[in-house]
């Protein structure tokens, strides 16, 4: 009996408030669809990280017969010097950085300029001005300056090259823009949170004769505060029920269904498993949030 009591009191309130309500669940769909983005986004962050971390490999490029570095003042690489770094690569001392090491000929990388640009535009340079290049694969990305120190200013090395940081500026910008997102999540969720406690001061005042009876009878606070905190908590529900949704579509249709046929270079993608993860957080903070807001609010009210 008492709870159905205290559900027909949250549903009066409702209805009373109603504009007020659909603020509180569109502030809250608003913030928390911020606050999923910034969460996939980040995962997003970490699944392409780590993906291209295991691929990305250090590049020790040859000196070729076009080479203006001062290591190459002699022209194109000598078969000595190809096999100095060849031998020094898969040393005693490299091999525990080292997982694998593969060599492009000058015929190797021609063909592959040619089946990037086309054969007009890599007819520019013919095959014998092509570089060699030794492609490693470390075992621990982050130990890649190694081999940059090991063999820049080695003679016959034309320049030596880390491919992950070709993506850094990438994720840099992802990053920035996860900053963002969080940004305006943390200051939607603060007026959702102000709302949500206006809302329940108002609804308070407009049946404060209510309460009085209430407290007549002997009614304890926790009974009169627990319709005003329901009433916080469901429109927040709704919010991130909706919020939800979004996050969810966006992962389907944005991801699935755009991103992913668009963008080739990019072959891991976050999925509908990660949108399952971020959906309860939602929902969680969205309740949480309201629960402690209309607590506080309604407590600070019959105070007064």
């Amino acid at each position: 009996m008492r709870i159905g009591l205290i559900l027909m009191e949250a549903l009066v309130g409702l209805r009373r408030n109603i504009s007020m309500v659909i603020s509180v669940v569109l502030v809250t769909f608003v913030s928390l669809t911020f606050v999923g983005a910034a969460i996939l986004m980040q995962s997003q962050i970490g699944t392409m990280r780590g993906y291209w971390s295991e691929r990305a490999q250090v590049a020790v490029y040859m000196c070729s017969s076009i080479s203006e570095s001062e290591t190459c003042i002699d022209g194109a690489a000598t078969e000595d010097q190809v096999t100095a770094v060849r031998d020094q690569l898969e040393g005693d001392a490299l091999a525990p950085l080292i997982s694998e090491v593969t060599f492009d000929s000058k015929e190797d990388t021609y063909a592959k300029l040619v089946a990037q640009l086309g054969e007009e535009q890599a007819s520019v340079i013919t095959p014998d001005q092509a570089f060699e290049v030794f492609f490693v694969t470390m075992k621990d990305p982050g130990q890649s300056q190694v081999i940059a120190e090991a063999f820049s200013g080695v003679a016959g090395v034309e320049q030596v090259r880390d491919q992950l940081q070709y993506l850094e500026p990438l994720f840099s910008a992802l990053t920035v823009a996860t900053y963002i997102a969080v940004g305006i999540a943390v200051l939607m969720l603060v007026a959702a949170i102000l709302l949500i406690g206006t809302t329940i001061r108002l609804s308070a005042y407009a049946r404060r004769k209510e309460i009085g009876i209430m407290r007549l009878v002997g009614a304890s606070n926790r009974f009169i505060q627990t319709p005003f905190v329901l009433e916080g908590v469901f429109a927040a529900f709704l919010g991130s029920v909706l919020a939800s949704a979004a996050v969810v579509a966006g992962v389907h249709f944005g991801v699935n269904g755009y991103l992913r046929g668009r963008v080739p270079f990019i072959t891991t993608w976050i999925g509908m498993q990660d949108a399952a993860v971020v959906v309860p957080v939602l929902i969680i903070i969205g309740v949480v949030l309201a629960a402690l807001s209309a607590g506080f609010a309604i407590r600070r009210w019959l105070r007064t």
